[in-house]
Parts: C-alpha cells; structure tokens; sequence
C-alpha cells in the first residue's frame, strides 16, 4: 500500500528518465551529458554551441520554475460557490503557475480549448512574483553590463530589456505547464497586443513547435479612431493560435459558416483561401445588384436585411461577374461566400473584422449592463469573440480552461453558447486575486479583488442567460482557493523530528483542515478530475465519500475516519472504486494495515490503494 505524497511530480526527473530510455549513453550519475546527446541528435560532428536560438535574461529560472513541484493544496469554498454539489464547472482562486501545476495530473490531456487573455506588457511590474524575478543588481550581472575590472560592457534600456525578460519569464512557465494539459486535438488562443507579439510567438513556438502555428488572427478591437502612437491610431490586437497536434486539428467549419473567412482553407491545386459574404449590407442597396443565384442544389439564394423594415440588402458582384465567377462561389444555405485567396503574404483567414466578434467597447458595455450601469472592469473581451473562438474548435461536451481569467468573460461565453445550441461545455476559470485600488468603481462597489468581480459575473450572467434563453443549463461553478498543504510539515521533512516531536504530533494533518479540504487534495494526488459530484454516506458508523458515480463503479472513494471498523471497509472494498484513500491513523496497527489490503484483494483487488 502506497503512502501519498500530496507533491506534484518532479518533471525533471521524469525527463532525464524519458531521455535514458531512448538515449542510455548519455546519462551518468542521473544527470545528462548534454554534449553526448547533442551528437546523437546531429548526423554531423557537434563543435561548439552556436545556434540560433530565442532567449532572454531568466529563460533557464523560468524553465526550472515549471519544473519545481509544489506542495500547495487546492481548498473548498461552499458558500461562494453555486450549485456546488452538482456543477461541472470550476472557479479556482490563486497564482496561476501553482494552480496549473496542481493540474497536471487530474487534466493531463483532457482539455480541448484554452483561451487567455494574459497582462499585456506596458513596462510595469507584475503582481506575478514568480521565482525568477531578479533584482537590479542580480539582472546587471546576468547580462554582463560590466566586466570583471568595472568597465561597462553593454546597457540594456528598460524596454528592451528587463521588463521584455520579466514578461516573457512568466508567460514561458504558464505556457509550458499549459501545454501538457491541452488534449491531442486541443488548441490555445492567446490575446496580445503590438508590445509582445513577436516574443510570445517565439515562445509558443518553441513550447507548442512551429509546425503547429495555425494562426494570427487580427481581431479589430475599435471602430473609432484615436491618436495613439505618433498620430496613428491603433485599433487592432492578435490572437495566437497553436494546436497541440496539428495533424490532429478538426475546426467546426460547418457549425461556422458565416465566418469561415478565419479557417485554413485550400483548394483542389493546394492553394489557401478564405471565405467572405457575397452579401455586403454596408455598401447599401442598389437595384441591379438586387437578384436571386441559383446554387447547384436548385435552391433560390437572395439577401435580405436582418431589419424587415429596410429594403433589401445587395450583392457585391454583378449578374454578370456571379456567371463567370460561378465556379469560385461557395454554398452554405442561406448564404452565399466567395473564395478569397492568400496573395502577397496575405492571409484572408486570419481577419476577425466584423462587428459581430465585438469590440473592446462591446465588452465593457455588456459588462456594465450586469452591474447596473456601473463601469468597475476597464477592458473585458467581448463575449461573443470568446463564443466565436469555443465554438471554432470545441465539442459539445469539451473542456474549456482560462488561466488569466479576470473577468471570467470565457465563463459568460461558455454558458451563452451552451444555452444556444445545448452543449455541456465546461469551464475552469483560474485567477489570482489581485487587490482592487482604493479609489476604483469596482472597490467603491464592494468588490475588493478580482476574483470578488469574477465570480459575480459569472453568477450574473447565468440569471440573465437563464432569463433570455430559457434553457436549462449547468450555470453554476464550484469554488477552489489555493493554500499550503494540509499537511503539517513533519509530513515532508520527517527526519528534522526528534521522537518525542513526533509523539507531540500525532497526526500530521493541520488542525484546521476539513473533510472536504482533504478529499480535494486527495483528488489532486490521485490525478482525479476536480469538478465531479459526490456524497457521503454512513457506514457502520463511519464517514465515506464517494467520488464520481458515472461509470459501473466509483472512481474515488475516501474515509478519513481514525479507526476504521473492518465492516466499514468490506462494504467500501465491494463497491469496487477504482481508487480508494485512507488516513495513516485509520488503522489501529499493521495488523490492520494488512487486512486491509486482503479484504481488497478479495472484493476488488483492482483498486489503487494508498494512505495519507
């Protein structure tokens, strides 16, 4: 029977073991002979270390930080949570690089779609402290600014250079983590401005592979103009695009026929295009261009404004231009799309223009009409592109993850469109709840962080969605916050104990830790999804929960009850879970331990047992 270790796995370790089995030559004493093994990767002879390669001051940190396993737990909060026992969705308060480590094995692969929205680099600290951020001192000698005798060497401006270190530091890490939670046919779209696009597709290039580029979509953010740089106004933003296989990709193109223009399309020759409305209602009506197509399928095609009260809308091309471009013409009833192709380093795909994908201003007044007018978040994304993006690529019952939430705009998204067409998408929202300034609208409001803003959104926009739609969908979300483990610290470093230290603490679990708080750390380290149902029921006198019902047997069954009766646990040995926890102290002695282990072996002796 096997001892928990409530610590996320040393991914280091875990890669010098995958490297060893395939190259045994270049591993000795546990570490790897780098120079061996970039010889048995290059067919000719290795001298020297030049090569091109995308790095910055703290990129090795970053990776190390990644790496580090956490010993922090993942707690309940029942009250704020809605429809707690039943919701399929998550709310995870906490540093997200902590949060995403915790994730590693409950959702290892399982996630289909993760968009985030990150803090776009405008030269300022981040409330990220991550392990890598470097004081002045320490970053001056980590570029070399001066030699051994003091003379100066080489001055990084701030722009250039720490404050680009510092972001693309946090981001690497995030990204990294992020990566192995994406399933084979899962993809990441990533919001970013003109400050860090180039640097964070360098990063997503090395994290997620060049080859699995799909896109930078430009997403038009504002409809006016305002002098932004030099007299230019700025009013677009990119959204990255990066599959975790892209021989495994599959986009919904026909749930999104209207605005296929951002897919990845080619032709019979191999040639790349994007589709685009043949109806124009912008460039108003006009009678000549005011006339049915017939499609190959003998069905009628005509425009008419989505305004019954206004005339109807106009093609863009003439009878005769639709004639000799028949062939170009694409059918999706109703509408009618042409072929535009990819020229002078144009991609057409890769426009997210039109109003209907919402604009900065879209976001912020849709978010002020929940909160009754009041204006408390600057810049939320509107919902519809969120909607836009899931759909692209999601199922009806995929996973949808958003690790810098803010104002859980992905959560409104995922509920608006499962009310549209019936899915059971769900959400795990994570975000770090950073403190609200004093003189802000949303502290003013009663909202003291984030999270606080977050949570009520998504407890808002599930009444209005419910209100419009009707549709009964899950619109609830349980509410995890991130914390020090539950264990006390003899549980990690037991040899730092004397004896009578140890008698002292007889249990090494925190006095303050619940029921619950330990059933969710249990979860984390078993690799079990956090977001199942459960109940709890008395046996011979004994607390058992039981985990996830969905299958012919529990997935998880748990009894943290201090001497635990052998009737109690034969009724749990024949429900057969599929992993069972107990606590070290359930036994009396290793007599128990050891019937234990036998009645298992009698009833369900494919369960995983182990103890806390």
């Amino acid at each position: 029977m096997e001892k928990m270790k409530f610590k996320t796995k040393d991914l280091v370790s875990e890669n010098i073991d995958k490297i060893g089995k395939l190259f045994p030559n270049v591993i000795s004493e546990g570490k790897i002979n780098f120079d061996k093994l970039r010889q048995e990767l290059s067919h000719d002879l290795v001298e020297g270390d030049e090569s091109y390669d995308f790095t910055w001051v703290g990129k090795k940190e970053s990776m190390i930080e990644a790496n580090k396993p956490t010993t922090m737990t993942l707690r309940p909060c029942k009250k704020e949570s809605v429809n707690f026992d039943t919701t399929e969705n998550l709310y995870i308060e906490g540093d997200n690089l902590e949060v995403l480590k915790l994730l590693q094995e409950p959702y290892l692969g399982k996630i289909k779609c993760i968009y985030i929205d990150p803090p776009y680099n405008t030269g300022n600290d981040f409330i990220y402290n991550d392990d890598f951020k470097m004081s002045n001192e320490e970053y001056q000698d980590e570029i070399g600014e001066f030699d051994e005798e003091g003379n100066m060497l080489f001055r990084n401006t701030s722009s250039n250079g720490r404050f680009h270190s510092d972001w693309c530091s946090m981001m690497y890490s995030r990204l990294k983590l992020a990566h192995n939670l994406l399933s084979n046919d899962g993809v990441i779209f990533i919001s970013i401005d003109d400050n860090e696009v180039d640097n964070l597709r360098k990063i997503c290039d090395e994290v997620y592979g060049e080859v699995n580029f799909i896109a930078n979509l430009v997403w038009k953010s504002k409809s006016g103009g305002s002098n932004d740089t030099g007299g230019i106004a700025i009013d677009t933003e990119y959204i990255l695009v990066y599959a975790k296989s892209k021989t495994n990709l599959k986009l919904n193109l026909d749930k999104n026929a209207e605005v296929s223009s951002s897919y990845n399309l080619v032709d019979e020759n191999g040639k790349r295009y994007g589709l685009d409305r043949l109806d124009k209602q912008s460039l108003g009506y006009h009678d000549s261009l005011d006339f049915p197509i017939i499609g190959p399928d003998g069905k009628e095609y005509v425009v008419e404004h989505k305004n019954p009260n206004v005339k109807k809308a106009r093609w863009r091309w003439s009878k005769e231009t639709v004639k000799e471009k028949y062939n170009e013409l694409v059918f999706k009833y109703p509408y009618v799309y042409t072929k535009n192709y990819e020229k002078d380093g144009y991609v057409y795909r890769n426009l997210l223009v039109d109003e209907k994908y919402g604009r900065t201003r879209t976001g912020k007044t849709t978010f002020a009409d929940l909160f009754d007018g009041i204006s408390i978040f600057s810049f939320p994304k509107p919902y519809v592109l969120i909607e836009h993006i899931v759909n692209m690529i999601c199922d009806n019952d995929s996973m949808v993850l958003d690790f810098f939430s803010g104002s859980a705009t992905t959560a409104h998204a995922v509920m608006k469109l499962n009310a549209e067409d019936g899915g059971n998408r769900k959400f795990i929202m994570i975000q770090l709840p950073e403190e609200t300034d004093e003189d802000s609208e949303a502290y003013k409001a009663g909202y003291e962080n984030i999270c606080e803003i977050g949570k009520e959104r998504i407890r808002r926009a599930g009444t209005k969605i419910k209100e419009e739609t009707g549709k009964d969908i899950d619109y609830g979300f349980r509410v995890l916050k991130l914390s020090d483990s539950n264990m006390k610290d003899v549980f990690y470093n037991p040899e730092e104990y004397t004896q009578k230290m140890l008698l002292d603490n007889t249990s090494n679990i925190k006095n303050d830790r619940t029921e619950d708080d330990l059933l969710f750390s249990s979860l984390i380290e078993r690799g079990v999804p956090l977001n199942k149902s459960y109940r709890k029921e008395k046996i011979d006198g004994h607390n058992v929960i039981i985990y996830n019902e969905e299958g012919e047997a529990p997935e998880f069954v748990a009894c943290f009850d201090k001497k635990i009766s052998e009737k109690c646990i034969t009724e749990i040995a024949k429900m057969k879970p599929l992993k069972a926890v107990f606590r070290d102290s359930s036994f009396e002695n290793s007599a128990s331990r050891i019937n234990l282990e036998e009645l298992f072996k009698m009833y369900s002796k494919e369960t995983k047992i182990k103890v806390m």
